[in-house]
């Protein structure tokens, strides 16, 4: 300790003579932290501060981090004595991060390497996963819409085997937001958050609405789909598409017709590094079954699929839902930065954090489908300490607030009125209860908002807003713009089509089971011989099971097509995405070069180990009567999914339907019965087995298996009207299929 005593007298020394030196070094380490005190505060400087002192404490040597914390303990002396401003502190502990690094034997880190060493401050905008930086979100200009509501009420019909019922979901519910505004929506489960926020975005109408809901004091119209973003609670996304491929495709459809192709795609692009998302900008969505991205990726790339059209308002359904605190914080954080560029942002919360509770502008509690609490979140606590309902332990202010919305009034102070409330009934009963039941506390609540608050917001919202005329009338056109022309949007969906389904369509598993039927078909009808009867017999079974086969297998393949695809539909047509003549015909038409390419190496198989016809007309007739049957066969799979959206009900419908048309295809029966003959002309089991018959025994003399078939243009003609009969039912269904907004 002797010999390093003088050291430390001539290292401050050293730092006073030497400051005009290094005042230089100094400053320019400083120089990030200045500016980051003018834009964050005095709060991020003393974190500033704390990290110098991590840094330097992990440097080598025991006797050299004795000497560090001598020399920053004398800079800051030095230069707390000329300035007290929070700016100096900042440049002081910047300062004495260079003096420590010259003393100790190391040379001074560069400025950008000192600028790196700044802790994880909430204010930083970082990607939380990738854990680099990534720039600002773009402040585009945007038209700003001001949202009010009043008095707002929905009530929904339960309908029972004799009776009906009405079940109120919300009462009376109050409340705006601004642009540059977040408001969070929060209460219980049950509270009706989903509900009001569904209201709102316009997601719900119908005569069971009371109360008044405007968009720059117009009432919403369909118009104003292309001005909001709705994120919904479910990441509702294709699992076989990339980050990139999602976000493009979202930007070629939504974004408007004015921009090119080139632009759109460079829209989303920006979109993926404003949200951090380059990392993974070429990684699979994922889902159940499909390794993907993770949870706060997949909600990001949510948000991005609606903040990518520059939407006036945003509404976000429990954003941080499944999140990881640090994560849940980013994605709020984010929400802010939105909302800074003119947008108004309204969100449901469930269970936040306190560090996520202080982000919000505006809070409106939820109880039981009741108001609580609107105004400021900042407020809260005040205004419910004003009403006697105090914590009265340390507690995060948001349990806080839930415990209150739910009737829990454990570790909180008991209002004097209430408790006199509960001794009063207590009186004229003869069970007795200290405490107030959860019904007591929410109607103290209920009534104490009405009667100190209720009014004040009220005359708030009749205040005229500080918007021009021509503004109100840009939201109320209603004309409806799509982002492009039909056939664009048919070619976009149907590439999108191919790249989703492509994986199961031509997944091993599918390759495999009709690769080995082919050979196990080929192996039993081995060289089969058609010039003797028991061949011709033999022969005659193949076809019918070729013509079963791929009639069964299209059918319980398109089944599943709409009833899968429903929450992507509602979600895309409800924003006017697409038209849905459209999707359906790239629906459809998308799934045909998947649904030919299998039945290819079938036939090829089976064709030549069977011994079939050797020529290659039969051979192509065949396919194609075969392709003419799946075709038919895919538009009634589509045609029961659709009708019925629900798997189960259309798998049990399908398997009846398919089994009566193979038993009236022509193999098992010949002779049916007149009443119910009707039932073979609109089974394509049937009309398929009768061309096969036709392509392969035409040239053979008519016996009890080959039949006359004239030139076999009935056959085809109903094939035909069946391959848009049944596609025109599936078409019609989903028209008449409710869209969540009534569109």
């Amino acid at each position: 300790m002797d010999s390093a005593a003088p050291g430390i007298m001539r290292t401050k020394s050293d730092q006073l003579e030497m400051g005009g030196g290094m005042q230089s070094l100094s400053r320019t380490a400083s120089a990030e932290a200045i500016a980051a005190a003018e834009i964050n505060g005095g709060s991020s400087l003393s974190r500033k501060s704390s990290s110098g002192k991590k840094v330097m404490g992990s440097s080598p040597g025991r006797k050299g981090g004795h000497h560090i914390r001598k020399s920053r303990s004398a800079q800051l002396k030095l230069d707390l004595e000329d300035v007290s401003s929070s700016a100096a502190l900042s440049r002081a502990s910047s300062a004495s991060l260079g003096f420590s690094f010259s003393f100790t034997g190391f040379t001074a880190p560069p400025e950008d390497i000192i600028a790196d060493v700044r802790p994880f401050s909430d204010d930083d905008n970082v990607d939380p996963e990738a854990g680099g930086r990534r720039k600002r979100l773009i402040s585009e200009p945007t038209l700003p819409i001001y949202l009010k509501f009043t008095e707002v009420r929905y009530k929904v019909i339960l309908k029972g085997v004799t009776t009906s019922t009405e079940k109120e979901i919300l009462n009376s519910i109050t409340g705006s937001a601004s642009p540059g505004e977040v408001l969070a929506l929060m209460g219980p489960s049950g509270s009706g958050k989903t509900t009001l926020l569904s209201l709102l975005g316009g997601r719900i109408s119908g005569n069971t609405i009371e109360g008044s809901i405007t968009y720059n004091d117009e009432p919403y119209n369909k118009s104003l789909k292309r001005r909001i973003g709705f994120v919904t609670q479910d990441d509702v996304l294709f699992a076989h598409l990339t980050v990139r491929e999602t976000l493009t495709y979202t930007a070629l459809l939504r974004l408007p017709k004015t921009m090119t192709k080139q632009q759109k795609e460079g829209r989303a692009m920006d979109v993926i590094y404003e949200l951090g998302l380059e990392r993974c900008q070429d990684t699979m969505i994922g889902g159940s079954f499909v390794r993907g991205v993770s949870g706060g990726e997949r909600k990001r790339v949510c948000i991005g699929n609606e903040i990518i059209i520059n939407p006036s308002l945003l509404f976000l359904d429990e954003p941080t839902s499944g999140l990881d605190s640090t994560t849940a914080l980013r994605t709020v954080q984010m929400l802010h930065d939105i909302a800074e560029a003119g947008k108004t942002v309204v969100t449901t919360i469930h269970q936040p954090s306190s560090r996520l509770f202080h982000k919000f502008d505006k809070l409106i509690l939820l109880g039981k489908g009741s108001l609580l609490y609107f105004g400021k979140a900042s407020e809260a606590m005040v205004y419910f300490s004003s009403i006697g309902c105090s914590p009265l332990i340390a507690m995060n202010p948001a349990e806080f607030l839930l415990d209150l919305a739910n009737g829990n009034i454990s570790d909180v102070s008991v209002p004097s009125e209430l408790d006199d409330r509960v001794q009063t009934e207590n009186l004229g009963s003869d069970t007795r209860n200290d405490k107030p039941s959860s019904k007591d506390v929410h109607e103290y609540l209920v009534e104490a908002y009405e009667t100190r608050v209720a009014d004040k917001e009220k005359k708030k919202l009749l205040q005229p807003l500080p918007i021009s005329e021509d503004l109100k009338v840009t939201i109320s056109s209603p004309k409806r713009d799509w982002g492009a022309s039909w056939w664009q949007q048919y070619s976009i969906l149907f590439r999108r089509g191919l790249k989703e389904r492509r994986h199961d369509y031509l997944s091993w598993m599918r390759i495999t089971q009709v690769i080995a039927t082919a050979i196990i078909l080929g192996l039993l009808w081995w060289h089969s011989d058609s010039t003797t009867p028991k061949g011709l017999q033999d022969q005659a079974g193949l076809l019918f099971f070729i013509a079963v086969f791929w009639g069964f297998f299209p059918v319980f393949t398109a089944i599943f097509t709409f009833p899968q695809e429903r929450a992507m539909l509602n979600k895309e047509r409800a924003v006017d995405m697409y038209r849905l003549s459209a999707y359906f015909m790239a629906r459809t038409t998308s799934d045909l070069p998947l649904d030919l390419f299998l039945p290819i190496i079938f036939l090829i198989i089976v064709y030549f180990m069977a011994g079939l016809r050797q020529s290659t007309e039969p051979f192509f007739l065949s396919m194609l009567t075969v392709f003419l049957s799946i075709i038919a066969a895919q538009g009634l799979g589509l045609a029961i999914g659709a009708t019925l959206m629900d798997i189960k009900k259309a798998t049990t419908l399908a398997s009846v339907t398919v089994m009566t048309f193979m038993l009236a295809g022509g193999f098992f029966v010949k002779r049916v019965p007149a009443f119910i003959s009707w039932v073979r002309y609109i089974s394509f089991n049937y009309h398929t087995y009768r061309l096969l018959l036709k392509v392969q025994y035409d040239h053979i003399p008519r016996s009890s298996y080959v039949i006359n078939l004239d030139n076999g243009v009935k056959e085809v003609g109903a094939m035909i009207a069946m391959v848009f009969g049944y596609r025109l039912l599936a078409y019609i269904s989903l028209r008449r299929m409710k869209i969540p907004n009534g569109a």
